[in-house]
Formats: C-alpha cells, sequence, structure tokens
C-alpha cells in the first residue's frame, strides 16, 4: 500500500515536473527574445542547424540555444533550416526565428541598371554588388542586357543575372518586333536594337523619344546620315578603351571610327548603350512626322523640324540660349 502510494505520488511529480516543462518551452518558443535592435546574419551552406544555433546565440537573436535547439528537433524544422541572409526583427520570438530559417524567408536585395548604359558600365555596377558572388561573364555584346531593377538574394552569381538580363532583353526585342509599324527601315531587329540605343543615348525625356526616333528613320529613308552625336562619343571610347570625360568638339565630329554617324551612311554596326523599354518601343512605333533635325533647348528638351532653315533657326536660339546662362 505504502509502495503504491509513493509510486503514485512519484507520478504525479513527474507528471507536475512535465507540465512545467512543457509549460516552460512554450513560454520560451512564444515569448519576445532579447534581440534589442533589428539585425541581420549570414549562415553558408553547409552550416548545420547546431551552429546556426550557435551564431544566433551569439548575435544576441536567442537565448538559451540548447532549448531552441531542443524545440528545433521536436517540431522537425531543424532539418529544413536553409542557408542564407536573414534580417531578424528585434524581440523576435524561436517560434518566429525558427519559421524564418525553416521557410527560407531571407533578405531579397535589388540592383537597378538604368537605361542608357553601355554593356561596361552595366556589369561594373554588377561587379560592385556585395551580395552578389562569381566572376562577370567576358564578351557581351553591346545592347542585349535589358535595363531593369532585378531582385536576388545573397550569395546569387553574377553571372545568373546577367543571364536574366539578356534573357530579358531578347524576349522584349521579340515581342516588340512582332508588333512593329510597318515601312520601317530596319531588315532584322539587331537593327532595330541599335537605333533604339541612339534614342536612348540622345534624349531621357518620355515626351519626346518617339519624334526623336521618327527624326531618325525619316532620314534613314531619305538616305541621310544620323548625325548623332552619342555616337561619335561611343566610337571614340571603343578606341581608346576609357570613357570620354569631355564635350565633344568640332573635330570629333570627323573622327574616323565606324560608329561615328557623321561620316558613315545609315546605321553604325552595333548599339551604343543598352536601351530601355520605352526607347524600343518609340523606335519600333514611332509617330508620323516629317521632322529631319533636331536641336537642344538648353532647358532640357528639344526642338524639331522639318527644314534646314528651321533647323538653323533652332541652332541659333539654343546658341542665344546657351549665351545667356554664361557666367
Amino acid at each position: 500500500m505504502v509502495i503504491k502510494r509513493l509510486l503514485i505520488a512519484f507520478l504525479c511529480l513527474l507528471l507536475a515536473a512535465s507540465g512545467l516543462l512543457a509549460y516552460g518551452l512554450y513560454y520560451y518558443y512564444n515569448a519576445p527574445g532579447p534581440l534589442v535592435q533589428d539585425t541581420t546574419l549570414i549562415f553558408k551552406h553547409g552550416e548545420g542547424f547546431r551552429a546556426v544555433t550557435d551564431d544566433m546565440a551569439a548575435a544576441g537573436v536567442i537565448e538559451r540555444p540548447l532549448m531552441f535547439k531542443a524545440l528545433a528537433v521536436l517540431t522537425g524544422e531543424a532539418p529544413r533550416f536553409k542557408a542564407g541572409e536573414y534580417h531578424f526583427s528585434a524581440a523576435v520570438t524561436p517560434r518566429q526565428a525558427m519559421g524564418m530559417l525553416a521557410e527560407g524567408r531571407v533578405v531579397v536585395h535589388k540592383i537597378t541598371i538604368p537605361e542608357g548604359l553601355n554593356v561596361r558600365e552595366a556589369l561594373s555596377l554588377l561587379a560592385q554588388e556585395p551580395a552578389l558572388e562569381g566572376s562577370l561573364p567576358e564578351n557581351i555584346p553591346e545592347g542585349s542586357l535589358l535595363p531593369e531593377t532585378y531582385h536576388f538574394t545573397y550569395g546569387d552569381k553574377r553571372q545568373d543575372i546577367v543571364d536574366r538580363m539578356q534573357a530579358g532583353m531578347a524576349s522584349l526585342l521579340a515581342s516588340l518586333w512582332q508588333k512593329r509599324k510597318p515601312g520601317l527601315p530596319f531588315a532584322n531587329p539587331e537593327q532595330a536594337l541599335t537605333l533604339a540605343s541612339i534614342v536612348e543615348k540622345e534624349t531621357g525625356l518620355d515626351s519626346e523619344r518617339g519624334r526623336v526616333a521618327a527624326v531618325f528613320i525619316n532620314r534613314l529613308k531619305r538616305g541621310m546620315k544620323l548625325q548623332s552625336d552619342p555616337t561619335v562619343a561611343y566610337g571614340m571610347e571603343r578606341q581608346a578603351g576609357r570613357k570620354l570625360d569631355r564635350t565633344l568638339t568640332l573635330d570629333d565630329l570627323h573622327q574616323d571610327t565606324p560608329y561615328n554617324t557623321y561620316v558613315i551612311p545609315g546605321l553604325p554596326p552595333g548599339p551604343i548603350a543598352n536601351p530601355g523599354r520605352a526607347a524600343l518601343e518609340a523606335t519600333l512605333n514611332p509617330p508620323d512626322t516629317n521632322d529631319l533635325y533636331f536641336v537642344a533647348t538648353g532647358a532640357g528638351g528639344h526642338n524639331f523640324s522639318s527644314t534646314l532653315q528651321g533647323h538653323n533657326k533652332n541652332v541659333q536660339q539654343y546658341r542665344e540660349t546657351v549665351t545667356k546662362k554664361a557666367p
């Protein structure tokens, strides 16, 4: 009888202890953690959940790492922990932290490649992004990278971003080419891409992009030289192997390069930059105009004209505007 009572008492104590342990685990699992301010941690591939837990404890994300490990095993989350970069908010609970790791809710980065950069400039931005890994490819064709905002996670390869940029440009160009305006002076999509890159470099204004494209298309149809300053600069930069850090001179317009559209007839041999969607759309669906010339206004836009007489008048107006602005 005494033994039976002792056994019952022992079982009651065991149940009470188990209840207290369960309550303690539950409270720990759901209670705000010790982290006093947001922090970001990176867990490399091959790092086991025990090492991950120790790193979290060292960074102050969690306390009582042994309890955290036990819960990770009991809940079945431990084998699901994924490598990557994680942003933990202040006072994150062990349950929340564990869920983030098991579901792979990693930090998503983004990088924006602006319209009008050449390949060298675009790749330089990728090279400077510290969250990306790996080397950059060589011999990327000019104009083949779609300017856009690209999302990625820590450790993604630079090559993968370049592949996405090239696939994006190829897809967009093919789609717009199918919807192009009839009668354009392009033998293939690559020629349209080349002119779009010139349009991209000539203006950044949405309101006049189509009109700039129309000027060049009208010139191509009439056999007139394009006479685009950005093509001159690009040809000189290719020869020098570096960016031109000065304004063009009259002598530059006579430089003998394959890209100098003051010298060569028609289009240059390839794009001079990576055009964005708007420039491509303007080039493949330009408005109907008689414009053959345009010149800067001196105030951020351009004046357009269909005759040389009108163009000369606009040039004189530009010179007067610049003179008035001079100190």
